[in-house]
């Protein structure tokens, strides 16, 4: 999925999100607006994940909601 589409499914995603990472808060949300790269560094802070296990995990909830 390049850049451009996963802006276009940022909103639907929020849920998803809060639900894979719980301590993500709206304000952490709003800064990173739908961008990638700033999502998997603010998820490798606040959980210590990889990068590659973050992406994983975000590849998945955009397979569920493109089903």
């Amino acid at each position: 999925m390049n850049h451009n589409q996963f802006e276009g499914k940022w909103d639907q995603m929020i849920g998803s999100i809060k639900e894979a990472w719980g301590n993500l808060t709206d304000q952490d949300l709003e800064k990173v607006k739908g961008k990638k790269d700033q999502l998997v560094g603010l998820i490798e802070e606040k959980y210590g994940e990889t990068k590659e296990e973050i992406e994983t995990k975000i590849n998945k909830l955009l397979d569920k909601l493109s089903s």
